[in-house]
């Protein structure tokens, strides 16, 4: 693979001297986006904040602290200032980039110090995967000349780096999805805890109970509500955080109508009972919405691939018949 490389920087540079600087290049930056990766990585994973977190929703961390039982806060503080320097050259000056991204990673489950970091490093990771894969293909096609060579690889390079973010679109549109579908049951079993007595904090547990199971998304979101509420946030706001977590205008409505209801002193067991049937009622029409478009979506399949076979069939043999009359 080194000689592949040595031989295709000779067919661009003839000087020796400046081919040994751009394989030295090359290889220093190759070395240098290793480095980083493999810093956001160890960085990310002994987070404390991701620890106390984890420890707080009540699930495991698989961490160097609880295996050993040691504590190496030197040696974290260290990797994330480490981290924070590296970054600077990762990350992208546009603010209105970052925001965006880090929306996204939060909304897909990536929460973490470095996690927008980490975002970055991945998409120069591939990047250089892609190109360096795509060079190691071209050792197979000797006729492509070296300008093709680089026009390829300057296209994987991209391909690369743009893999990232469709794999975080991906991940994001899963999980609201997952999250909108385990709604539903989610208000149902709000409204039997408060009917049966049940303050909002401890119906917020039992039903993240519940969940954990069926919906471990929904379940995620409601056990880190409740972990701020007992760190003492204010409820509402707890409820706010999951709601621009999660991206969903459902759950920005019902933590309305939950403000509204403390404000003013309603029920808020006939609130959530009135929201889970208005609810119910927007996905029924969502769903006779969706089977209305199917008989304008089967035109395309109908005319593509069914009623060519179908003309075969039918007019085929009386052509066939035609044509042997002719002769």
């Amino acid at each position: 693979m080194l000689d592949y490389i040595l031989e295709l920087i000779s067919g661009i540079v003839s000087n020796d001297q400046t081919q040994r600087l751009i394989f030295v290049v090359l290889v220093s930056c190759a070395v240098f986006a290793l480095c980083v990766s493999i810093a956001f990585i160890i960085s990310t994973a002994t987070s404390p904040l991701r620890q106390r977190l984890s420890k707080l929703t009540g699930k495991a961390v698989w961490s160097e602290t609880e295996i050993t039982g040691e504590t190496h806060n030197s040696d974290s503080n260290a990797a994330n200032n480490y981290m924070n320097s590296l970054s600077k050259l990762v990350l992208p000056h546009d603010d209105n980039e970052c925001s965006k991204i880090q929306s996204s990673l939060i909304k897909a489950g990536i929460r973490g110090d470095n996690a927008l970091s980490t975002f970055y490093a991945a998409k120069i990771l591939s990047l250089a995967a892609v190109g360096f894969l795509v060079v190691f293909i071209t050792r197979w096609f000797p006729e492509l000349t070296t300008g093709k060579i680089l026009l390829w690889t300057v296209g994987g390079a991209y391909v690369g780096y743009i893999i990232p973010n469709m794999v975080l679109d991906r991940l994001e549109k899963n999980r609201i999805r997952a999250v909108r579908n385990a709604f539903a049951d989610a208000l149902d079993l709000f409204v039997v805890c408060v009917e049966s007595g049940l303050g909002l904090t401890a119906t917020i547990q039992r039903v993240a109970k519940e969940l954990e199971i069926s919906h471990p998304e929904l379940a995620e979101e409601l056990n880190l509500v409740s972990s701020e509420m007992r760190l003492g946030v204010d409820r509402i706001v707890a409820l706010k955080g999951m709601a621009i977590r999660t991206g969903l205008d459902e759950i920005r409505g019902l933590v309305a109508l939950i403000d509204q209801s403390v404000r003013f002193g309603t029920g808020i067991a006939e609130t959530l009972r009135v929201y889970s049937e208005e609810f119910r009622d927007k996905r029924m029409q969502k769903a006779e919405e969706e089977a209305a478009k199917i008989s304008t979506k089967l035109i395309f399949p109908l005319t593509i691939c069914i009623w060519p076979g179908f003309f075969l069939v039918a007019i085929g043999p009386a052509v066939l018949g035609v044509l042997e009359a002719i002769k």
